[in-house]
């Protein structure tokens, strides 16, 4: 939201508010917010001839990764664009880069990591761009929960199944544990087979994507479903529950997904008539229900790639994409609104600006390396185990 639009709505932007939007710090993110080196000012009208410059010096030695989620302002520096997943496996495609710079969030250049060479270094331009989503299971929690599944008895009938936007602790313990990781696209074969090789299934970490999966494209009853809550004493379950239960659901969101309701869905259909609902499965259950398609962030883009002229869309995802969808499509007649009337930004992926990626691309260019991802040898072994579980799906 800019400050135009916050004057005319008669708002001013709170320091939280500031903080979401990426103009701020948060002192108490875990991985730290401080830039070893003054960051140039926002202000500065030379920085898309600057970041040019260091990525041109760069050449070959560099490969710069660019989320759908990202600003306008640093996807135009992207060599390519996707989601996680897609650009984590580019990623690996060009051994001959030195340097991967990702703009995304952690656990995606914790995945880059993973699945590049050891001599290939992973630099992420912001470290305080993490994922809420990812932050809502930690190694401890998840291990105390296998604790509670083990003295109610079911742990040897659970397989795990982690979503691609979680940790490397938690991609290793899916690896460690016989289970595999899935994406938004492929999740539905990641649970058939995790159901060939157990009788449960403990989903990590988003219990939407768990529930719409088993239920919309499984067949399952909600009833099937339970949450496990890691702030509450064995996850607020009984014995029983857990036993009855097929689906062990991580009580975990997307912060940006998570915001869409019933009502949003209601309200734009009676202000567009003839409106298409297309919307993200980290969608509510009740949200995903209501729509008219559902699908990851590429499902969405291919959808919109195919739409008649003339068509319109309310779209259920992230801002910075649906603002650019809409744009691109709009010369072809097709109308594209955001979802809920609501300004709703990813607060993490917004942190990776053009002063961040300045930074970043001169540091490199000048020969430092800064802001490297590593994920230690053991969870890289444990979490490669799960991802090529998921690689090898039919």
């Amino acid at each position: 939201m800019t400050t135009a639009q916050t004057q005319e709505l008669d708002v001013q932007p709170t320091p939280l508010a500031l903080l979401l939007l990426g103009r701020e710090a948060d002192p108490r993110s875990e991985r730290g917010v401080e830039c070893p080196g003054d960051l140039p000012a926002p202000s500065d009208p030379d920085l898309v001839a600057r970041a040019r410059a260091a990525k041109e010096k760069l050449g070959d030695k560099v490969f710069v990764l660019g989320h759908h989620y990202q600003r306008d302002e640093v996807i135009q520096f992207a060599d390519v664009t996707g989601d996680s997943f897609k650009l984590a496996r580019d990623a690996a495609a060009r051994p001959e880069a030195e340097y991967i710079v990702f703009c995304g969030v952690h656990f995606m250049a914790e995945s880059a990591d993973i699945l590049t060479t050891d001599a290939q270094k992973v630099v992420l331009p912001d470290l305080a761009a993490g994922c809420s989503m990812a932050d809502m299971a930690t190694a401890e929690q998840v291990a105390e929960c296998w604790d509670v599944l083990t003295e109610a008895g079911v742990a040897e009938q659970v397989v795990p199944v982690s979503y691609m936007n979680s940790s490397a602790d938690i991609k290793a313990f899916t690896g460690r544990h016989g289970g595999t990781i899935c994406t938004s696209s492929n999740a539905k074969r990641a649970l058939e087979w995790a159901f060939q090789q157990g009788e449960k299934v403990l989903f990590l970490p988003d219990q939407h994507l768990g529930r719409n999966t088993a239920v919309r494209d499984m067949g399952m009853a909600l009833d099937d479903c339970v949450v496990y809550n890691p702030h509450k004493p064995n996850g607020g379950l009984t014995a029983e529950e857990l036993r009855a239960a097929k689906m062990i659901l991580w009580r975990g969101h997307c912060s940006v997904h998570g915001r869409f309701s019933l009502d949003s869905v209601n309200d734009v259909r009676a202000r567009i008539p003839g409106v298409n609902v297309l919307v993200h499965p980290e969608c509510k259950h009740e949200v995903v229900s209501a729509a008219d398609h559902v699908g990851s962030t590429e499902y969405i883009i291919k959808a919109l790639e195919a739409a008649p002229a003339g068509s319109k869309w309310a779209i259920g995802t992230e801002l910075n994409l649906v603002r650019r969808l809409a744009n691109r499509f709009a010369p072809e007649g097709k109308e594209i609104v955001f979802l809920d009337k609501t300004v709703c930004f990813c607060s993490t992926m917004n942190r990776i600006d053009l002063p961040h990626l300045v930074w970043a691309l001169e540091s490199l260019a000048e020969g430092n390396l800064v802001n490297h991802i590593q994920v230690d040898k053991e969870t890289e072994a444990y979490a490669k185990l799960a991802l090529e579980r998921m690689l090898a799906l039919p």
